[in-house]
């Protein structure tokens, strides 16, 4: 009886979570999920009070390795998702629209993969046309890594300035207009 409704609590609380996509999850150390509230627009940090990001790195899911000192001098958009995230489903085309759009004008998208297989990683990208590199992070050392950050949400998405100092931070999905906004305003800022 006590496995039954232990069964039924999991269901009740992974249908709950996963029931709209402003939810996010969130992955903590021992590897269990929870779902959160995302924050709807996220947090823009002014630029006297940003610091700077952790540096990190790791093999990318076409196996080259990839280090975050190749974000120097950009604005850098950095996306913690998995391929079981309802919210990323719906995040990620309009993130690959996004890069589209600017990615000729010094700005640089990032996926960190988390809590995936190498093999439904690849094939989430290619169902949704993501052309920008994803790093493999299947243990979360990058969120830990962001510590001071709420990376371990999955959706969860960190802006960086060109200085690599972190500029903006939304858990939960990012509406697509809000993106364009913050990119809009860090690459206006002087260098």
């Amino acid at each position: 009886m006590k496995r039954l409704l232990a069964l039924l609590s999991a269901g009740a609380l992974a249908l709950t979570g996963c029931s709209t996509g402003d939810d996010a999850v969130d992955v903590n150390n021992g590897g269990e999920f929870r779902f959160v509230e995302g924050t709807p627009r996220g947090e823009v940090i002014p630029l006297d009070e940003r610091a700077t990001a952790p540096e990190f790195g790791g093999t990318l899911l076409d196996g080259d390795q990839f280090s975050s000192a190749e974000l120097a001098g950009d604005v850098a958009v950095v996306n913690f998702w998995g391929s079981w995230c309802g919210p990323c489903r719906v995040e990620s085309p309009e993130f690959q629209e996004v890069y589209a759009d600017v990615r000729d004008e010094g700005v640089q998208f990032l996926g960190i993969n988390v809590k995936d297989t190498e093999q439904l990683a690849r094939a989430f990208e290619e169902r949704f046309g993501i052309e920008f590199p994803s790093l493999s992070d299947p243990r979360g050392e990058v969120a830990l890594a962001f510590r001071d950050y709420p990376a371990s949400a999955i959706p969860s998405t960190i802006v960086l300035d060109r200085e690599s100092r972190v500029a903006a931070v939304y858990t939960g999905a990012v509406e697509e207009q809000d993106l364009r906004d913050v990119l809009g305003m860090l690459t206006a800022e002087e260098d």
